[in-house]
């Protein structure tokens, strides 16, 4: 995948979790993540964690630039 395309899957993870989680604060919830609230309110918040995160790393990544990196 093109270097465009993973920044966007990062931020979508990113977005997507974070408004999850503050929805899920007071009382809403996304209906196409509604099958997480389903199997436990844990689950669903480590799972919504996990989305927030991976998108910072995938984003971090993408910006990195690893061919002009030296070796020592």
């Amino acid at each position: 995948m093109k270097k465009t395309s993973w920044i966007i899957l990062g931020f979508l993870f990113f977005i997507i979790g974070f408004t999850s989680l503050v929805l899920s604060m007071i009382g809403l919830q996304l209906s196409y993540l509604a099958w997480m609230d389903q199997m436990g309110g844990l689950y669903s918040f480590l799972v919504k964690i996990l989305m927030v995160v991976a998108g910072i790393v995938i984003v971090y990544l993408s910006y990195s630039d690893w061919r002009s990196e030296e070796e020592f």
